[in-house]
């Protein structure tokens, strides 16, 4: 074991504190309103911390400053993407979700186009959350097995479990509190690792912005190049960071329940801004700790970097921090792991209840018991497959858990955006226009030097290309007035 007995302490007192979390939220839990949105009893700044925990996984801790490591902060100009489409979601989406009781985004595509396609995005949603969260989990055991020595499998089962218990138990209120906790933790952890590595940095801020600036400029930020192929410019990253958190924020069930969770729109929206604001300045410090870092090795401590950009903080924080701080950066890691699989096990045990076979939401007490008691299964059986797909290699694990989910992403957003803005479209061009997309990136993944930035950009516009084209083939069948995303 490679951190000391108190760190170890403080990371396992941090396990079994969230696990109880899970059995206190249990209390009270009558139905799969309660199991499923909370009861939308959820303050607007509980459920901003929760998604900004949610959105942040353990990818982005030790993978956005392995990014800077290597680059500069050009990451940064995705951020920008980010906080462009909170806004236009406040717009376009988030009214069309409180104009009925969904428990999934996809139930609003079977408000518009019916049930064929409801179920075809739901499956898509469950294979790319699936997949992408099995990237998350794996990143879980790149940390642990740097902190313990240990091999990736134990770790990887030890934190499913956990996650897995808790949200079995808790429901969707246990992971939205137990998101903010672990928010408070990752962020105090990052904070402290921030002001460490700038005391062991020669001369401070002012060494560093040196040092940085004689490595080529690491403090960089914008590049206006007009690319395609390029992964971190200003276009890319404003144009194909807006696209993509309109598709994760506005159509993935991950997220989308937590704005259903709200008590209100104007929650939602609240709840969607303010979380913008927290993701830009922790992907600000994480980038800023990456090229930190690549100082710090490269003047204090030459010859000790890690091989594997994702284990370059981890490393640092086993080796470098002192006793106590490094449990708390460790347990800040793990619990960032935990929030993302929480999030996603709730979430695609949602889905599958609400948007597949015929699950009664209205109805007796026994029959809500009974609901509930198949939903805690549901949730049991995605615990199982993410532990699987844990246990895959993935490569690195940020760029791999992107590419995933702009894959799909941009089918899912062109959908979505068919139902929308085109009202003569109909379910049979939806379908056709959604499996075009999905067909369309993959060949673009496998055979164009295309960057992954530009992918939902690309899915969005083909799927939406398509499915109007195809729609205005197969002729009637486009919205009534009452299938309509009305305003």
């Amino acid at each position: 074991m490679r951190i000391s007995q108190i760190d170890l302490g403080i990371v396992l007192l941090y396990l079994a504190g969230v696990a109880l979390l899970g059995v206190w939220f249990r209390r009270g839990q009558k139905d799969v309103r309660d199991y499923f949105l909370g009861g939308r009893s959820a303050p607007a700044w509980a459920l901003a911390c929760s998604i900004v925990a949610t959105e942040t996984s353990t990818l982005t801790i030790i993978g956005t400053p392995g990014i800077a490591f290597g680059g500069n902060l050009g990451f940064l100009q995705l951020v920008l993407g980010y906080l462009v489409a909170r806004i236009i979601l406040c717009v376009v989406l988030i009214p069309r979700y409180f104009q009925g009781q969904f428990y999934t985004a996809y139930q609003l595509l079977e408000k518009r186009f019916g049930p064929r396609v409801k179920s075809a995005a739901a499956v898509v949603f469950l294979v790319t959350r699936a997949l992408a969260e099995g990237v998350r989990i794996a990143a879980v055991g790149k940390v642990v097995s740097v902190a313990f020595g240990t091999g990736d499998r134990v770790a990887i089962a030890i934190v499913t479990v956990l996650t897995l218990f808790y949200t079995f138990e808790g429901g969707l209120k246990a992971v939205i509190w137990t998101d903010v906790l672990q928010l408070l933790i990752y962020i105090t952890g990052s904070v402290a690792a921030f002001f460490l590595l700038l005391h062991r940095i020669p001369d401070g801020w002012i060494g560093l912005t040196q040092a940085a600036a004689a490595a080529g400029g690491k403090l960089r930020i914008f590049d206006f190049t007009l690319s395609l192929t390029r992964s971190y410019t200003f276009w890319s990253g404003l144009i194909g960071g807006t696209f993509l958190t309109m598709a994760s924020h506005g159509t993935d069930q991950t997220m989308v329940q937590r704005l259903l969770a709200a008590r209100s729109e104007r929650d939602a929206k609240t709840a969607l801004l303010g979380s913008g604001v927290i993701v830009f300045f922790q992907f600000a410090l994480f980038l800023v700790i990456g090229v930190m870092l690549f100082v710090f090795y490269q003047h204090a401590a030459p010859g000790m970097v890690a091989a594997d950009p994702d284990r370059i903080f981890p490393e640092f924080i086993v080796t470098q921090m002192p006793i106590g701080l490094a449990g708390l950066v460790l347990a800040a890691i793990l619990a960032v792991a935990m929030s993302n699989a929480s999030g996603s096990l709730n979430s695609l045990a949602s889905s599958t209840m609400m948007d597949f076979g015929k699950n009664k939401i209205l109805g007796d007490a026994a029959s809500q018991s009974a609901l509930l008691r198949k939903s805690r299964r549901m949730t049991l059986v995605w615990g199982v497959v993410l532990g699987a797909l844990g246990l895959v290699h993935w490569g690195p694990v940020l760029v791999a858990g992107l590419t995933i989910a702009s894959l799909t992403y941009g089918a899912t957003l062109g959908l979505f955006l068919l139902g929308i803005w085109n009202w003569r479209a109909n379910a049979t061009g939806a379908l056709f226009g959604m499996f075009v997309g999905l067909a369309a990136m993959l060949a673009v993944k496998l055979f164009t030097p295309l960057a992954w930035t530009w992918y939902v950009v690309a899915g969005t516009l083909i799927t939406f290309v398509a499915g109007t084209i195809a729609s205005a083939i197969a002729g009637a069948g486009g919205a009534t007035a009452s299938e309509r995303f009305s305003e």
